[in-house]
């Protein structure tokens, strides 16, 4: 069963101050670990090109084969001359989309934010470029950053670098949600050709419906996990622990029948965000009640393990907040199947 969701890495657990702590009881991404986990080994080295055993997909080895950052638009065009050359063979490379590219990183790594062992070379510890226009400034484009994987967005006409992928995969990610093509100024335009997220529409099908209402919770039939339909638990902003704490509380409670609710980790989290949308990134049948600019994960960051992930849902964004910070909302999760 297809959920969208992959493993972040996350191995260990952290306290407020970033001090590893015991896992158990800890109710952190590191203790659930949920998601696909990854094989071993995760990647193949292939002469000039790296095969990813998780997702299917085929990468350069060397992770800067432009040799210069470049605008988003010579990032497209250079693939495209790739292809026209068959660069390794082939003819069928593409920026990676948001997904594809975010498949790649390691929340339990830092500099470079990429799994342990990798085979790549020529790593810059700075931003990619995706093929995913963000919709909240669609003069701009989505982008990760390989220090630590924070995901935002930056000016089209601004200069980043690539990291080409081919391969239709095992189809494991779902689609980004993005239909449409835009030019470096943000002026829709036709898709045919242009490379981008839009024309190739890369990954599974949405569900439809996407959402199922069941009264105070509302199940995502992609991912197979249920959330509080009011997405303001706490009513508040407040700091990762007292996330944390208000978990333990609701589930002391049993809210809603159940008592294994927790704090969703960062890929749980991104998997709400529909990538032609903002202000919310939902996509638009959404029921949820409540929806809040920016929501805490459980997964503690390993560039700074006094902070953690957050997902900044009116834009679509993947940054991180320091745990002492009253900063975020609480959106509690579940897997579907416990307790239902």
């Amino acid at each position: 069963m297809k959920t969208g969701l992959l493993h972040t890495g996350q191995l260990f657990c952290y306290d407020g101050t970033g001090t590893v702590i015991p896992c158990q009881d800890s109710s952190q991404d590191g203790e659930f670990r949920l998601g696909l986990p990854w094989p071993t080994p995760r990647f193949s080295l292939r002469s000039q090109v790296v095969f990813d055993h998780l997702t299917g997909f085929t990468w350069p080895r060397d992770a800067n084969l432009g040799e210069f950052p470049m605008t988003w638009q010579e990032a497209l065009d250079f693939i495209a001359e790739m292809n026209r050359r068959k660069w390794s063979g082939f003819d069928d490379w593409r920026l990676p989309n948001r997904r594809e590219l975010r498949s790649l990183m390691s929340y339990q790594t830092k500099n470079p934010s990429l799994p342990e062992n990798h085979p790549f070379t020529n790593i810059f510890l700075g931003w990619y470029w995706s093929s995913t226009t963000a919709a909240i400034h669609p003069a701009y484009a989505w982008w990760i950053h390989l220090e630590g994987a924070r995901m935002f967005y930056g000016r089209k006409d601004q200069n980043s670098l690539l990291w080409p992928v081919r391969g239709t995969g095992y189809d494991l990610l779902p689609k980004t949600g993005q239909k449409i093509c835009h030019d470096p100024f943000g002026r829709e335009i036709p898709c045919q050709g242009t490379g981008q997220d839009g024309e190739q529409q890369r990954g599974f099908a949405w569900p439809q419906p996407r959402f199922t209402d069941l009264g105070e919770t509302v199940l995502d039939n992609l991912t197979k996990l249920i959330w509080l339909k009011n997405a303001d638990a706490g009513g508040k902003t407040m700091s990762w622990s007292g996330a944390l704490d208000l978990i333990s509380e609701i589930n002391s409670r049993g809210l809603h029948g159940s008592n294994e609710w927790r704090l969703p980790d960062i890929n749980a989290l991104e998997s709400l965000v529909d990538c032609s949308q903002a202000e919310p990134a939902l996509p638009t049948d959404h029921p949820f009640l409540q929806v809040r600019e920016a929501y805490w994960s459980s997964t503690t960051s390993f560039f700074e393990t006094d902070w953690a992930w957050a997902l900044y849902l009116h834009k679509g964004a993947l940054g991180v907040g320091h745990k002492k910070g009253e900063s975020f909302f609480v959106w509690p999760v579940r897997v579907a199947g416990q307790e239902d």
